[in-house]
């Protein structure tokens, strides 16, 4: 027993995770549900071991990494993070109509019109924005309210930022001082209310580079207990696995097999579009899959963008990114940027359309470019989003809200590879950012060297 366990931890995570997936999905064909309830215990352990983690990883990495840069540089890519996340997002859905557009999902398939479905409510845009402003901190920790701990984490962070770079120049200028005194061989003495601030901006400096140094030791210490978390990570996708098989079996994914397969394809499509880009902007793309893989296999499983987060940061800080970077834009990613989701709403349209018997013209398919992309957003960490999202671009579009009852009975198989294409994203954008951030450093340099 002890040589297999230790067989088991020796082997890589990805390989152990590959085989989960793989016994995952035999189990749920051969056990059924009564197989999958005895092991369902595990896939829940999983997912709230993760999400014990969101919280504490996303807190300290952030006001670790907002510490080791510029706040110009900090800008200057959450601006980048922004247009990525908006551009590919719209991408995805013109991927996503196109492929359908081309392949024609739900043709000959007629609408139930006694099917329905409840839709949860769209909160908008609006809401989403003024819920990055959390009116309790401890309440948006304990949802957790993933843009309210950014906030709360970029806020405080940078404010631990200015108060040690203020207590840096009061050692600098301490220093200069006391050289100049020298150097004239007297005391240069100093008015009383000036000194008293001086004082309070050296006793405020030391506190924040103690303060640095706690919040550093409390982000190693939450990558350690991470580290623990990973062990588990393969039992507990094969629980996830199985349920998720035995709970649709065959006869769902035969009757909807042209819709998941369609979805797939364009999956793979825009896949192949991240890796243009990562191409074009030189990241390695076997360094890039080789530590990106478990996150997507991960969320494959799970389906759930934010529960996969903890794996995504362990990722990033394998290929070496920017702490500063990934510690804002994939915690933002996991909520926000949803190019999987997109590529769901685009196909689900046309399938909707095909079923229903409505053509989508060009104003139509603009029209769900523009919403979709909106929509995309504007639900972000909704229980049920994909409905939401699916449902609120058919009632802009005027397509018949009965179809969506179809589509959650392959809720699960075709979340799975979304969640998996979200992940991806969120790490190929962080990987292409931080390509660019490195060439207008170079660039930099080198004009300061010609001049």
């Amino acid at each position: 027993m002890t040589s297999l366990f230790r067989a088991y931890l020796d082997a890589s995570l990805i390989l152990r995770v590959t085989i989960a997936l793989v016994l995952g999905l035999a189990a749920g064909l051969l056990g059924g549900e009564t197989l999958a309830a005895w092991v369902a215990p595990l896939g829940d352990l999983l997912l709230r071991l993760l999400k014990f983690l969101i919280v504490p990883i996303v807190l300290f990495t952030l006001i670790v990494g907002i510490n080791q840069a510029e706040l110009g540089r900090l800008g200057r890519m959450g601006g980048k993070v922004f247009v990525y996340y908006v551009v590919t997002s719209a991408l995805a859905i013109v991927v996503g109509l196109a492929v359908a557009s081309l392949l024609s999902p739900g043709s000959g398939m007629t609408l139930d019109d006694s099917a329905s479905v409840a839709v949860p409510e769209n909160p908008g845009i609006v809401s989403v924005l003024l819920s990055i402003v959390p009116s309790n901190i401890v309440a948006a920790l304990a949802e957790p309210n993933l843009l309210g701990i950014i906030f709360t984490a970029f806020v405080f962070g940078i404010a631990l930022l200015k108060l040690r770079q203020r207590g840096a120049a009061f050692k600098d200028a301490a220093l200069e001082d006391a050289a100049q005194a020298d150097g004239d061989g007297r005391s240069d003495e100093k008015p009383r209310a000036d000194e008293q601030a001086r004082s309070d901006e050296k006793n405020q400096g030391e506190l924040a580079e103690k303060l640095y140094g706690v919040i550093e030791g409390l982000n190693a210490m939450t990558m350690k207990v991470m580290a623990g978390v990973l062990q588990f990570v393969p039992i507990g996708v094969f629980a996830i696995v199985t349920g998720t098989v035995a709970k649709q079996g065959l006869g769902t994914i035969l009757s909807l097999g042209s819709m998941v397969l369609v979805l797939y394809l364009a999956l793979a499509v825009h896949l192949l579009l991240y890796c243009v880009l990562m191409k074009s902007f030189g990241v390695p793309l076997g360094a890039f899959f080789r530590e990106a893989r478990t996150p997507m296999a991960t969320a494959f499983a799970t389906q759930s963008s934010s529960g996969t987060l903890p794996l995504t940061l362990d990722a990033a800080q394998r290929l070496g990114l920017p702490r500063s970077l990934y510690a804002f834009s994939l915690p933002l990613g996991a909520t926000v940027n949803m190019d999987g989701a997109a590529i769901r709403i685009a196909i689900s349209a046309v399938f909707a359309a095909n079923v229903a018997g409505i053509p989508l013209d060009l104003t139509d398919m603009l029209e769900i470019v523009l919403i979709g992309t909106l929509t995309s957003i504007g639900t972000a960490g909704v229980p049920g989003a994909g409905i939401v999202m699916i449902a609120t671009v058919f009632a802009q579009v005027g397509l018949p809200i009965e179809t969506v009852a179809l589509l959650t009975s392959i809720d699960a198989l075709v979340g799975m590879g979304c969640t998996a294409l979200n992940v991806t994203g969120d790490l190929t954008g962080s990987a292409i950012i931080a390509r660019s951030e490195a060439r207008s450093s170079d660039a930099a340099v080198a004009q300061e060297s010609a001049a």
